[in-house]
């Protein structure tokens, strides 16, 4: 089996990278004739596979990460007992635009295989696409704002505030308070200064106190939006090659489920700059309220009173 033997040597557990075809022609070079066909079929009874990996190792688990999930799951029952709006927020996948690949079939006539580009450069006409979405947990609908330029503060915020004026106040017209569940990194993150800013931003604008809960740092899988929605995009346009910015927001617009989740898709084409950095003196004019519980995962910007 040498040198493709692989795990601990010390470990009564070992296994090889060696296709069956290798095996069995070194087994043949010591003289045990044998075909590919028959190690396959030894493998198999001894309880082998082709295994693939699996995401399921989180690190260190952070201290308080269950408490903080309860906390979560409390102050999402309170705001909707209030008929207070929940939404689960987060950037899917990036896409390349183009005639490329996409994991997947869908049925077509046979023979006849949608064509697509032999590579994966970036067409840098057409460039790439930043889903971020808006899941409202309460009625089972998403929000996708489809960016061009790149995932920043601003552009989340920004994405939140369109489903707001699209959507929210008309399903919330009484609403007094938002409540977003982030994961804790990326673009909403709790350590970026910039989220909160444009926050702060946002609260002035629709009088909104929002309430912000993150996710602990390596759990998000277990945000709502990537299991309730996120997930649902994936199957409905897999297969299919995302040609087009429009294309996205018609497969992101046309995705729907027995269950009644019901997403619409918007096209933002405005820049993002990166690199911009938020000093102490605009941080100070954040009117962010910590909670008791974690005030650095959990916190409330208040609209500034004029």
């Amino acid at each position: 089996m040498e040198p493709g033997t692989r795990g601990d040597p010390q470990c009564p557990l070992r296994w090889t990278c060696k296709s069956t075809q290798k095996l069995a022609e070194e087994l043949s070079a010591r003289g045990h004739l044998v075909s590919a066909r028959t190690v396959a079929m030894l493998l198999h009874q001894a309880g082998y596979s082709l295994q693939s990996t699996r995401k399921t190792l989180e690190g260190t688990s952070r201290p308080d990460r269950n408490e903080q999930f309860e906390h979560i799951a409390g102050q999402v029952r309170q705001m909707q007992d209030r008929g207070q709006p929940v939404i689960s927020v987060d950037t899917k996948k990036k896409e390349l635009v183009g005639a490329f690949r996409n994991a997947g079939r869908e049925w077509q006539p046979k023979g006849q295989p949608e064509k697509v580009a032999g590579h994966d450069f970036p067409d840098e006409a057409l460039g790439k696409a930043i889903p971020y979405g808006i899941y409202d947990v309460t009625t089972n609908t998403g929000w996708v704002s489809v960016g061009i330029d790149h995932d920043t503060p601003a552009f989340a915020a920004e994405a939140v505030r369109r489903w707001w004026r699209s959507v929210g106040q008309q399903v919330y017209p009484r609403a007094s308070e938002l409540l977003v569940t982030a994961d804790g990194g990326g673009s909403n993150g709790y350590r970026s200064r910039a989220w909160k800013v444009e926050l702060q931003h946002l609260a002035d604008e629709t009088g909104l106190a929002i309430h912000v809960c993150h996710l602990p740092p390596g759990t998000s899988k277990w945000n709502k939006i990537e299991h309730r929605m996120f997930c649902h995009i994936t199957q409905n346009w897999r297969g299919r090659p995302l040609v087009s910015h429009e294309a996205i927001v018609s497969l992101i617009g046309s995705t729907t489920t027995s269950t009644g989740l019901r997403v619409r898709a918007q096209l933002d084409t405005r820049a993002y700059p990166t690199g911009i950095k938020v000093s102490a003196d605009e941080l100070a004019q954040v009117h962010v309220a910590p909670d008791e519980f974690h005030g650095e995962w959990n916190y409330t910007i208040n609209p500034q009173r004029s």
